[in-house]
Order: structure tokens, then sequence, then C-alpha cells
């Protein structure tokens, strides 16, 4: 459906959302809809969209299911929006409507010890359930970077990764349970504190990843781990790219090690956050750093496993071993690492672009020779970094300031990643999600028949296309939705 389709929020309507969720869960002030109607993308990167027409804060299940049966009844667009800490404009709305914030339902509903699950409503902010669970001797095993400011709603959204995807999974590996609003306005549970259920499709993990496009997902059920009593963290210089990657496959096999954590800083990352955070970087001369996690319960094993970690790690050419195990060394260790995503605007870079690919770990030697040769020949410079442990790496492309044409030569140096991407079985996105950013770029790595599909899920879902329309599918693939 295209905006003139979808009908207006008038005062009337606005009226009427006051009477559902109260006039002060309800806002049309023109500031607050426009620092509301954006996320951490630049918005200059999908063109001039109009911010949401009105603000909703619900505060229950309840609330929402009246929200959206109103919504569909009227034919008005609604985005669902957790913090704003997107990187896909998946919470940008695209059509203008209603902005549903769940910011009001931020309750930690039950810490269920016996059945190690945690319940929780969307706005929760995700480092609230780490604490909660480790103050009952449990551990929440996702853990985005955005962690203290993103909210476990937008992480299920996105089917978030982060830095423990290794061992634990992405967050989707930790939803036991749903409870969600379907767009006509009928409310559903999938799952529960169940391990295993084959009964019927598995629509916990449909709605997981689905960028709010199919269901308002207003409960979540979610797993928990014993907690480990020691948590160390190895920094690891390498002279170049492919060494530091060759101890990862290496670690698991021949280590017989499963690391809760593998992360990748390459040299130039490291060297503008160093500018950016003014701290000193242990080997700042080597190609790349590698930060690897080992947890357990018993300190003598882990002192054990250290010493053949390190050993391994010169092996494949390690320059050092850097053993973090007290707090503040191991907070400065992940302060350099989550720097990094900041970089692009603490440094005002005029023409970037942030990208979120997945290789096959094997492959990500040949993905790094190919960034080399990009920017040698195409006129961009670029960073890298991320979670080499599940092969998603962050990219940075940027150009310096002056460069002619630069949003050309970016989107040139783009379309050439994302094929060199495909052809080595990688992906476009791994936790960062289609939204608006990528959708235009679905057709080189989904064919027309997967998208034909992702269309047909999203009808039988929402027939009107009221939910989150203009995500995830190419434009041309909207039409007829409604």
């Amino acid at each position: 459906m295209s905006r003139s389709e979808y009908s207006e929020v008038t005062e009337e309507v606005i009226r009427d959302l006051e009477n559902i969720l109260g006039p002060s869960n309800v806002s049309a002030n023109l500031e607050k809809r426009q620092a509301y109607s954006r996320d951490e993308v630049p918005p200059q990167q999908w063109g001039d969209l109009p911010p949401a027409e009105v603000l909703c804060f619900p505060e229950s299940t309840g609330q929402v299911s009246k929200l959206l049966s109103y919504a569909d009844q009227h034919r008005i667009p609604v985005t669902p929006r957790g913090a704003g800490t997107g990187l896909s404009g998946g919470a940008v709305p695209s059509r203008g409507g209603i902005l549903l914030s769940f910011e009001k339902m931020n309750r930690i509903l039950e810490l269920d010890t016996a059945n190690l699950t945690i319940t929780v409503e969307p706005g929760v902010i995700t480092s609230e359930i780490t604490k909660a669970a480790q103050s009952a001797g449990l551990l929440y095993a996702g853990d985005p970077c955005s962690g203290d400011i993103s909210t476990i709603g937008g992480n299920v959204a996105e089917n978030a990764g982060g830095n423990k995807v290794v061992k634990y999974g992405a967050t989707g590996n930790h939803v036991l349970g749903l409870e969600v609003v379907l767009p006509d306005g009928s409310i559903s549970r999938f799952g529960g504190k169940r391990r295993k259920d084959v009964t019927g499709y598995d629509l916990v993990h449909l709605i997981v990843g689905s960028e709010g496009t199919l269901a308002v997902v207003t409960k979540i059920i979610l797993k928990l781990f014993p907690l480990p009593r020691k948590v160390i963290d190895l920094l690891i210089p390498f002279q170049d790219t492919a060494s530091a990657i060759a101890l990862v496959p290496r670690l698991i096999i021949d280590g017989k090690v499963m690391p809760s954590t593998v992360e990748f800083m390459d040299k130039s990352s490291l060297q503008l956050v160093k500018k950016y955070l003014n701290l000193r970087i242990p080997c700042e001369e080597a190609g790349a750093h590698l930060i690897v996690q080992l947890e357990g319960n018993d300190p003598d094993w882990l002192r054990s496993e250290i010493l053949r970690v390190g050993d391994l790690c010169r092996e494949c050419g390690a320059l050092e071993v850097f053993v973090a195990e007290s707090k503040i060394h191991r907070n400065i260790i992940w302060k350099l690492r989550k720097g990094i995503a900041e970089e692009p605007w603490a440094h005002d870079m005029p023409c970037c672009i942030e990208e979120d690919i997945v290789a096959p770990i094997g492959e990500i030697p040949s993905l790094m020779n190919f960034l080399r040769d990009l920017e040698a020949n195409g006129g961009i410079r670029y960073i890298a970094y991320g979670h080499v442990g599940d092969g998603n790496m962050h990219m940075t492309l940027f150009t310096e300031k002056g460069t002619p044409d630069s949003d050309t030569v970016l989107e040139n140096a783009r379309l050439a990643l994302y094929r060199k991407v495909n052809e080595l079985g990688g992906t476009l996105t791994g936790e960062h999600g289609v939204g608006l950013k990528r959708r235009n770029y679905l057709p080189l790595f989904l064919d027309e028949a997967q998208i034909r599909l992702l269309r047909r899920i999203k009808k039988a879902f929402d027939p009107h296309n009221i939910l989150n329309p203009g995500k995830i599918t190419p434009p041309a693939e909207e039409e007829g939705l409604g």
C-alpha cells in the first residue's frame, strides 16, 4: 500500500487513541514525533520520510490489542519501537501513522528459578535482565553490544546477536515463549516455559527476527543458564588478519575449548577508537586483535585453560597474550570493543555506511583481502570488527572529506562487497536486520520464490499491511499487500 491508501491521523483519531490509552499516553507534539521517528542510522540513507503522525505509549497488552484493532479497522499504519538503537531503520515509520513505543511496558514480571526462565515486557533494558538473572546466580546470555541501552523487545524483533553467540547463540536461542498481539488486535501465546515443542509450526521463531512486521510482542519468556563463577578475557594481538582468523577453528578443534566470546578488531578500527577514547592499546602496531573470553567454575581448571589457549595462540602467530582477570581490566578491553561502533560519528566521517555481513569463518581472510583491494582501487577506506567467532563482521566503509561523488563511490563499494559476500556463501545481515536500509538489496541474496514466500507470510499475518509497512521486502514486492 502506498501512503495515500492509508488513513490519516486526524484529530478525531487522536481523541479515539486517547480514549484507548489515556491522554497522558498519546502525543502529537512535532518535536517529540521527529525524535521518535528515527534510529541510529542517518536518515539521509532513505530520503525524506515524514515522522509518525502520533506517538502512543501503551501500558498493557490489553491496550495494545485495542489500539491494533482500531488501527486495522481504520487502515492506519503502526510502527513498533523499542529504544531506537537499531541500525537498519526497522523502527523508522515509512508511512507516517502511529508510532508504538514500549517504554512504559518495562517490567520484569517473573524470575522462575525452578524452570530457569525470566518473563519480561518488551520495554525492559537488556542489561536489566542480565542483572536480575545474576542476582539469582543465573545468566541471561543475550549480550548485544548495545545491551546497556537497547530493549529486549528490539532484540527479539531483530534477533540480535552480540558477543556470546559463538557459545550460547543469538537472542532467538534464548526465547522460549511469546505473548503477541496480531495486527487485527487478537492476542495469542506461542511457546512457553517448556524446552521442547514440535506441536505445529515453530511460531515463536517465526516472530523472532521478523522486525515487528508480523505481530507486536508484549511478553517474552527467556531461557537462563547457571552463572559461571569466573570469567576471564584475553586480548591477543596478531601481525595480520589471516593469523588472527586462523586461531578461531583451532581453539575449538585442537584446543577443545568453547570460548563464550571471540571478537575481532582490525588495526584501523583500533587506531580510531584510540583517538576517540584516549586509551593505550597494547601492541598497537599489530594488524589485528582478538578478544577471547573463557568462563568456568573451577579457578584451577580455568588457569590451565588459559595456558593451553595461550600456547595455541602463539602457535598461530600471536604477538602476545594479555590476560584480564580483574573487572577493571576487563572493562577497559570491552570499552575498546564497544567504542568502535561510535567511531564514525565521533570522527565526523562525512560519508559512510555501516554493514553487518555474515560469511563462513574460513572465508573471512578472503573477505578481508577483498576489502584491502577495494580500498586500494575503489576510492574508499574501511574499518572492520565484529563477532568473528560466528562469522558476523561489521564493516564501516567511508570516504575522505572532499571525495568527488562520494555517494556514488560508496554505493559502488557496497554493491561490490555484497556480491563478494554472496560469492563466499555469506549473507546480507547477521543481527542488525534488513529494515529500510537493506530492503532494496534483498534480491542479491534471496531468489524470487523466497521473496514471494516472505510476501505470503506477511499477508497471512497482516492482510491490510498496517504493521511496520515498507520493511524487509523490496518496494515492488509490497504491491498487492493491501
